[in-house]
């Protein structure tokens, strides 16, 4: 699941290297999305510790 966001962002570099700017760029702005959602759910968990 956290390889998403950096698929995305690799493919956002390729279009940047071919030379597709929009596309880059909504690549780029899903995978900070996806970055934002995934952080919001490891954010929001409780840790278990056990001493």
């Amino acid at each position: 699941m956290m390889s998403l966001p950096f698929l995305g962002l690799f493919a956002a570099l390729i279009f940047v290297s071919v030379g597709h700017r929009r596309l880059a760029i909504l690549c780029w702005l899903t995978s900070m999305l996806i970055l934002l959602v995934l952080f919001r759910g490891h954010a929001a968990d409780t840790l278990r510790m056990i001493l």
